[in-house]
């Protein structure tokens, strides 16, 4: 069994499984956490994405290609910021890994730009462009329901390539689709019955297929793919007065921000400031205290709860 090793200083984020299991790498978390809920310990499992590192500054080493062709399954999201991913496979030919692009599993939507944002170019780390006019929005996760697809989708692939263990994964997916499912529920009730439905978040917005699922109207100072952090007067006074003309009590970041367009909002219209999380990663303490996909789904919960009464 050949062995997952990655560099970086930062360190991976791994899951030990047994030792002829299925080596399995996923490029950002909730494909990892995915997996190792559907696996429980039968798979080695290993993330790209650093702990506490932005996706779309993410630039794979030459030890991480060769572990991508050394594994049994590639798991990665599929999107324009992914076309490295598609080169590397293309490259390896023959000897590419069985790869799945999740894209391909759920039903997506195109990234939108809103009355307010500051206009950007969306130009990639890696070179590519993610248009307004024709790019699509890659952050699929932030969606319980697709969130269930995948799962399901990556539990198929599991049992085709480990099919003495296809009962074990089916039943681990079911059972954590059913946790889904339950939590999914109960955003679409406390959304019918809370006393407002919009947000505005100081930031980039991330959150498209959220928002969507439980008809949330939202503002945001940047689209969901812009590495854009300086937000234009125009934007800064929109969702100033946004916030003051619906009242809205908090101004909502995301991970991994430093919050200066959200605090300056939150500043000048005295409401207070929180995390909204899209899931793409965690940190290096989050993992150490077991933190998942569902506990950060549960704490937007709690959050928004409190924004939206």
């Amino acid at each position: 069994m050949a062995l997952l090793v990655f560099s970086g200083c930062a360190g991976p984020i791994t899951e030990p499984g047994r030792q002829d299991g299925p080596k399995i790498i996923t490029t950002n978390f909730p494909l990892f956490d995915f997996t190792r809920v559907i696996a429980q310990g039968q798979c080695s499992i290993a993330q790209l994405l650093p702990p506490g590192a932005e996706s779309h500054s993410y630039e794979p080493s030459p030890r991480n290609i060769i572990n991508i062709q050394e594994c049994d399954l590639f798991l990665y999201i599929g999107g324009e910021n992914d076309q490295w991913i598609k080169n590397i496979l293309d490259s390896l030919g023959e000897s590419a890994p069985e790869s799945l692009a999740l894209m391909d599993c759920v039903q997506t939507l195109p990234e939108v730009e809103i009355e307010g944002m500051t206009e950007v170019g969306h130009n990639h780390e890696h070179g590519e462009s993610c248009g307004l006019e024709h790019g699509t929005d890659e952050h699929i996760w932030t969606s319980l329901r697709n969130a269930q697809l995948m799962v399901s989708a990556i539990c198929e692939r599991l049992c085709a390539i480990d099919p003495e263990y296809a009962d074990t994964y089916r039943k681990n997916a079911e059972a954590y689709c059913i946790q889904l499912e339950e939590l999914d529920g109960r955003f679409v009730q406390m959304v019918d019955s809370a006393a407002r439905k919009s947000i505005v978040v100081g930031d980039r917005f991330p959150l498209l297929y959220f928002a969507q699922d439980y008809g949330i109207e939202w503002h945001a100072a940047f689209p969901g793919c812009s590495a854009q952090t300086e937000p234009s007067a125009a934007t800064v006074a929109f969702l100033t007065d946004y916030i003051r003309s619906e009242e809205l009590p908090v101004v909502f970041y995301i991970e991994f921000s430093n919050h200066k367009v959200a605090d300056a909002i939150a500043e000048a219209t005295g409401v207070e400031t929180a995390l909204l999380h899209s899931c793409h990663n965690v940190t290096r303490e989050q993992l150490d205290v077991g933190v998942s996909y569902l506990s950060l789904m549960e704490q937007n919960y709690i959050t928004l709860s409190e924004a939206l009464n």
